[in-house]
């Protein structure tokens, strides 16, 4: 396989005009831009979203060539989720109890639209380009079993412990949860990245993402300057989400839907860069890369953020309503499941791709339909 063509030293320059945008039209929003842009509000501010969106993927791009991987897809999902935690921190330090249900919501959403959109748009396109494509079955393994234990011990065990009447953990309960949650994600972490690091390499282009294997000239500073604009450009990305958000409920709202829909199209919105990223990678017929952007997204949402809500409702002396219902249990199984098929061989294909988008259009019509 031809290796990958080095990285230009210079950065391009509409990726440093388009994070400078989204934040000039956040700034324009203490203006009172907002009203004078009238209908024409939303749709620009999504174009200055879309431009941060492209924007962060450019350089997380140019920061993994450097850094090789995992390191690279490791820095963008870390770093997308830090910067989600914060958001829901925030929003539930300014809702107040009322806001019990955000974090599982937010969390349940994120991991559907991973599990089974991202996932199942990255094997169908894979499968449309190149019939099959291959990876490294024993990092999948690894971050397939984490994320499933996880998942049942903090989204779908609360509805059955006792003492505790609810869809809650006791704080007794909910402490140890976010522990071993964060024992869980850690110690993936350190397999991610040291004890067994060739597992989340790709087979074919190993020599092509470890720094200690090729030569590349591009400089330090240019490297440094993409890691710092990838943050820019993910901190613009969560707060036009935010700043999108009120727009979204009332359209949401007049077209007769759940609540919940805000919540996916906010989760859809802030995951976008490690979306595309994971897209553009399995479009590359690098699909090892795609599933440590996808796993791992999913693995540091859920790992970072149950913790993180847990100590917050713990210090405010909230009730924290943490599991799913049924027909979400049904769902979040059944995507874990086929998965867990569809990865077990080291080999991918279109049908693959095709039953988990159908997952994730069920998923969709049912919160739209409940």
């Amino acid at each position: 396989m031809k290796k990958i063509l080095q990285l230009s030293k210079k950065i391009l320059t509409w990726s440093i005009i388009a994070p400078l945008l989204a934040w000039l039209l956040l700034w324009g929003m203490q203006l009172g831009i907002k009203e004078a842009l009238g209908p024409f509000y939303l749709p620009i501010m999504f174009a200055g979203l879309v431009g941060a969106v492209l924007a962060a993927v450019h350089h997380a791009e140019m920061v993994a060539h450097k850094l090789g991987e995992p390191f690279g897809t490791l820095l963008l999902t870390v770093a997308i989720t830090v910067i989600e935690v914060a958001l829901i921190l925030s929003l539930m330090l300014t809702g107040g109890p009322e806001t019990a249900s955000l974090a599982r919501d937010t969390v349940f959403a994120s991991v559907m639209i991973i599990l089974s959109g991202i996932m199942g748009l990255c094997l169908l396109i894979g499968g449309v380009l190149y019939k099959e494509q291959v990876f490294q079955l024993h990092g999948v393994n690894v971050a397939l079993s984490t994320l499933s234990a996880i998942v049942v011990l903090t989204l779908i065990l609360p509805n059955y412990t006792t003492t505790s009447i609810g869809p809650m953990y006791s704080a007794g309960q909910l402490t140890f949860i976010a522990l071993v949650s964060l024992v869980l994600y850690g110690t993936f972490i350190f397999v991610q990245i040291i004890r067994h690091r060739n597992y989340f390499l790709d087979t074919a282009d190993a020599d092509i993402y470890s720094p200690h294997d090729i030569k590349d000239d591009t400089s330090t500073k240019v490297v440094f300057l993409s890691a710092t604009l990838l943050l820019v450009c993910l901190v613009a990305v969560v707060l036009l989400a935010k700043s999108l958000a009120p727009s979204i409920e009332i359209l949401v709202a007049s077209i007769g839907a759940p609540n919940q829909l805000v919540g996916v199209i906010i989760a859809s919105i802030v995951l976008l860069p490690e979306g595309l990223a994971a897209v553009y990678a399995a479009r590359k017929n690098h699909f090892q890369t795609s599933l440590n952007l996808a796993l791992g997204s999913a693995l540091a949402t859920i790992g970072l953020t149950i913790p993180a809500v847990a100590i917050l409702s713990l210090i405010m002396g909230w009730t924290l309503i943490i599991g799913i219902d049924a027909k979400a249990t049904v769902l979040l199984l059944l995507a874990l499941f086929i998965n867990a098929l569809s990865l077990s061989t080291g080999r991918t294909n279109i049908l693959q791709g095709t039953i988990l988008l159908v997952i994730f259009g069920v998923y969709l019509f049912t919160t739209i339909i409940p």
